[in-house]
């Protein structure tokens, strides 16, 4: 008979399971993530995994939801310093985008893989992935706030999105090649679309 499990128990093996997940996925792809592969790579009984989550795609959307909420607590440490030392929100909150995905390529390239079951069938993932999204046009409702920005916040904060995340994405999957690295895509499309909203600069100062 299995034995009692406290709350710190089950918090620290879903913890491992995630993390043994996330790596599988990166090096082998989602085939590669079973139950039966996370019990061997962490060395429990085959059954041991569905103590903790129901099946496979039950364990991504844990991995998928602790992703999005990593992201977001980066994205909000970057807002909240910025706000606190009167400096820009705007761009901090932008670098804090791009360098959380490049420091976590494993985690980023999960939160956004295309063959993930439906969002909807897991409360936590869908309350982690808006409150991820949400970050991202926190600061734009500061200049919406201030006069500065007269278009629709979201509209704006998903061009953004679309500007930073699909070099990320073109250059994870290796199909950028020098001098076109994902930082530079970036800041050209970021200059874009800040030329066509701010005219005069606002966006880089607020």
């Amino acid at each position: 008979m299995p034995k009692a499990l406290s709350d710190q128990d089950v918090a620290e093996f879903r913890d491992r399971l995630c993390d043994a997940a996330e790596h599988l996925f990166a090096e082998q792809g989602p085939e590669a993530v079973t139950m039966r592969q996370l019990a061997q790579v962490l060395g429990v009984s085959a059954m041991t995994p569905y103590r903790y989550f129901k099946d496979k795609d039950a364990t991504l959307a844990a991995v998928r939801a602790r992703g999005f909420n990593r992201h977001a607590e980066a994205l909000e440490r970057a807002y909240a310093k910025a706000r606190e030392a009167g400096g820009d929100a705007f761009n901090t909150v932008g670098y804090a985008y791009v360098r959380f995905a490049f420091e976590n390529p494993e985690a980023y390239k999960l939160m956004f893989d295309i063959t993930q079951p439906n969002e909807a069938d897991y409360p936590e993932l869908m309350a982690a992935a808006e409150r991820s999204r949400a970050t991202m046009t926190r600061h734009l409702q500061d200049l919406v706030d201030a006069g500065q920005l007269k278009a629709d916040k979201d509209l704006v904060g998903h061009l953004y999105w679309a500007a930073i995340h699909g070099p990320i994405m073109l250059q994870f999957s290796g199909k950028l090649a020098p001098p076109y690295a994902a930082e530079r895509l970036i800041g050209e499309l970021v200059a874009i679309i800040n030329a066509h909203f701010f005219p005069t600069g606002t966006a880089n100062e607020a």
